[in-house]
Parts: C-alpha cells; structure tokens; sequence
C-alpha cells in the first residue's frame, strides 16, 4: 500500500491544490510535497535491500486483455522514487520568490507530474508504464507552453512533437512483445523478460524501444530539443526536465531495454556507446562556447546523460551501478545549480556571462553553495559526482580502453566550462548589473542546504545508496545474461 500511496497522493494534493486561490496554493502544494517525502523515507526505512519487488500494489485493469495495475518497487525504483520526492518540495520551494499568474494551476501540474513520474518508476506492467509515461509529459507540456519565455510556444511544440513521436515507437514495440505473450497474451513485465525472441526480432525491438527512451534522456543525436526547452520553460519547468524526468529515459533503459532484448542489446551496444560518448564531447564543447548560464548548463547535462547511457550500456555491474547513482548525483547538482542560476537572473536580470562579474564580493553565503555544487558536477573526490563517474568510467574501461580513455575526457571538459562559468560569474569586477548584488535569503539557503548535503553525503557514504539497489542490479544482469 506504500506504493499506493506515494502514487495517488500527489494527484488528490493536486485536485485540492486547485480549488485555493492565491499565493496559498503554493503553501499548500509545498506542505503536500514534504508529506510525500516523508512516506519515501519510511519507504526505504522499511525496505529489505533484496532483488524481490517490494511494497506490490496488484489490481486488475483490463481484465479480459491481461493489463493490470501492477505497481511496487526494488532498490531501483526506490532510489528514483527517493530523487523525486526530495526534489519536488524544494523545486516548489525554490518558486516561492515567483509570482505565478493562476498559481493554483501551476501548482496543482507539478503534483501531478509528480505522480506520471512515480507512476512511471513504479510500474510493473508494460501498458500501466506507458500511460504514465505520457501522463508525466502533459503537465511539464502545460508548465512550459503558459508560464515560459517569449519563444515558449514553439520551442515547447518542438519538444511535444519529440517525445510524442518517441512514445509511439515505444507503444509499438511493447505492442508486439503483448502478442509475443503465450496464451492469453498479458503485458506483465516478467512475462516479456521471459519471451523468447529470435535475434531479428530483438533487434527491431531494440530500435523502438530505444529511440523513445534516447528521446527522452536525450542521447545524441535526440538532443535538438533540449538546450532550447531548458532554457525557454520556467526554472521550475527546468528542474523537473533536467532534475528528474530525464531519468525516465535511462530508467526505461535499464528496466524495460536491457533485460527484454538482450541479444539486440549487444547487436547494438556499440554503436550506442559510439553516440553516447559523441554527446559527451559534443556537449561539452558546446557547453565551453556558452554564454547564457542556462544553456550552459542544459548542454553539460547533454554530456552527463552521454556518461551514463555509456556506463549502463556496458552491461556491468559498475557500469549499471555508476549510472543508478549518478542519476542521483545529477539530479541533485542540476537542480541547484539552475536554482542558483534563478537566483543570479532574479538580482541581475540578466544570464549572459560578459554581463557579470564581482558576485562573490557581496556573497560569502552564494560563493560557497555555489562552488560545492559546481565542485560536485566536475566529480572532485568526496562529493556526488565522483562516485557515479568513477564507477561509470570503470565500466566503459572494461568495455574498451579506447572509448574509457574518450569518455574520460569529461573530467576536463567539465572542469573547463564550470569553472570558467564561476570565474566569469563571481570573479572580477563587479558592474552595474551586480553592484548591489545581495547574498542569500533564508529561503533560498533552506533549498540549498539539503542539496549540499546531499553533495556530500552520496561523495562521503556512497553505500547508502549503493547497497539498496545492488541486489536488483545483480538480478537484472542475471536476467540479461541468460
């Protein structure tokens, strides 16, 4: 009943939340946030670390075509579950500075795509993850298109057009494998994983289901939409793309790719590992010439999710185990460093690099949180991101030296445009966009601060995490290398 639980709280706290007018229902929307939070923490303070399915909710749906409601979760889902009931009440958090035209509606489609997206970590029936797939795009569509920048409407479009496009690929593939059922026919998880599927079959397979889930994450070259809807939505828009409905596409990866159609996995891995770490090079790159801090950090996000689908794609224990834990990791970096990048827009109006300068005269509070979580996303040893991309490094390595070696140049890459985004920022001279610069509120340090220890509490004891999502990876890769 947890499960449940954690999935139809947000739409009943969303139906509420629309029917309070004013700035109350951003308070109100917060308050059903943190409850939300609560119930994942007794969640994975229950949770036996096992590969079994933990906290089963089990109803039949459609009866007669063998579709049932099937939700429940493994260390997997759980640490994904975790990332977006932490992130949501500080993404809330971070818009109380906002004002919001019809801020009920606004409020009320962020608890809803809080449900698509535990919908979407939970389900354990093929048709049930797919509607909450499409259920998590409707609300960030509605964010994007009504609360955005000049250019929302067809940059949004764009991004619309993109995933509805990848999703029909994805109902398709899951369409055959149904028929592929013996019987009946039922869209049960574990009946696909036992399909036996000859090796054409899995490679089509392959290419429907990935396209949907390279779509999403995205993998290059699937990006083109990405860099202008992170920086066209509304920051709170941003950070739920960036922070976790991304983790949708590797989620689907390594939950509905790798264990169906392992033989067109391994067809395919290589070119995928090819295109994962051109993306990692490729955004980075574009990342250094950036001058808006936005698209800055939405084309470094290209290059991170490039590490990761690399990682994962390696079918390794430290290649699965890297990219779980830098989903977490990244989660948590992007979304403080484009909380802080509102802050800088907020004070300043302005997001070009040349336009400032002299910050960290005026913000010991800023400079700091600042660089922790900058210090975090270039992987320094003892925070977040050291964790994920060593073990993520480690897998590409075992897989071919060549593609480690490539990879690895994220490490400077990372470094050069991070640190030349915080040189340009804090740095220098102040002028007239930031002289009167002032430094944190109480507010903005209450989103911050379980952000950084977040920083160091994945860099310091890592086996938090680790060790809850462990045995489901052991039993996937048993599943994949039968």
């Amino acid at each position: 009943m947890i499960t449940a639980l954690l999935l139809f709280w947000p739409a009943l706290a969303g139906v509420l939340v629309l029917f309070i007018k004013g700035q109350n229902a951003k308070r109100a929307a917060f308050g059903a946030a943190v409850v939300e939070f609560i119930i994942a923490l007794y969640a994975m303070l229950q949770y036996q670390p096992n590969a079994q399915v933990q906290f089963q909710y089990f109803q039949p749906w459609i009866e007669n075509f063998g579709i049932n409601f099937a939700i429940g979760m493994d260390g997997i889902s759980l640490l994904l579950v975790f990332l977006t009931t932490f992130l949501v009440p500080l993404i809330i958090l971070s818009s109380f500075p906002h004002s919001y035209k019809n801020p009920n509606v606004f409020y009320a489609l962020i608890l809803f795509m809080q449900m698509g997206l535990i919908g979407v970590f939970t389900a354990f029936d093929a048709f049930l993850f797919y509607f909450f797939w499409e259920v998590a795009l409707i609300p960030i569509y509605f964010i994007s298109a009504v609360w955005g920048g000049e250019r929302r409407i067809p940059i949004t479009f764009k991004f619309f057009i993109y995933t509805i496009f990848g999703s029909l690929f994805m109902l398709v593939g899951f369409v055959y494998l149904y028929f592929q059922t013996p019987g009946t026919h039922t869209s049960d998880i574990n009946a696909f994983y036992q399909l036996s599927l000859d090796t054409t079959q899995q490679s089509w397979i392959f290419w429907f289901l990935f396209i949907a889930f390279a779509i999403k994450m995205p993998v290059f070259p699937f990006h083109t939409w990405q860099p202008d809807t992170y920086t066209e939505s509304p920051t709170q828009a941003t950070m739920l793309l960036s922070g976790i409905m991304l983790k949708m596409g590797i989620y689907g990866v390594i939950r509905w790719l790798l264990p169906i159609v392992p033989q067109g996995v391994s067809q395919w891995d290589g070119l995928v590992l090819v295109l994962s770490i051109i993306g990692i090079v490729y955004g980075s790159i574009i990342a250094i010439r950036q001058r808006d801090l936005k698209r800055l950090v939405a084309y470094s996000s290209i290059g991170h999710v490039g590490l990761i689908a690399a990682g994962i794609f390696t079918l390794t224990e430290h290649g699965l185990q890297g990219g779980i834990i830098q989903m977490l990791s990244h989660g948590v970096n992007v979304v403080g460093l484009f909380f802080i990048i509102d802050i800088i827009y907020r004070r300043t109006n302005t997001r070009d690099i040349k336009n400032l300068g002299g910050i960290t005269q005026t913000t010991p509070a800023l400079s700091i949180f600042f660089m922790i979580l900058l210090l975090g996303t270039v992987a320094l040893p003892l925070t977040n991101g050291f964790v994920g991309e060593f073990l993520l490094l480690s897998g590409v390595f075992q897989y071919n030296n060549w593609m480690g070696a490539i990879a690895g140049t994220t490490i400077i890459l990372g470094a050069v445009y991070m640190l030349r985004m915080f040189q340009g920022v804090m740095f220098g001279e102040q002028n007239a966009n930031t002289a009167n610069f002032r430094d944190l509120t109480g507010l903005e340090t209450a989103v911050l601060v379980p952000l950084v220890v977040m920083v160091f509490w994945i860099g310091l004891h890592p086996n938090t995490f680790l060790s809850l999502t462990e045995p489901a990876v052991g039993h996937l890769l048993g599943i994949i290398n039968r």
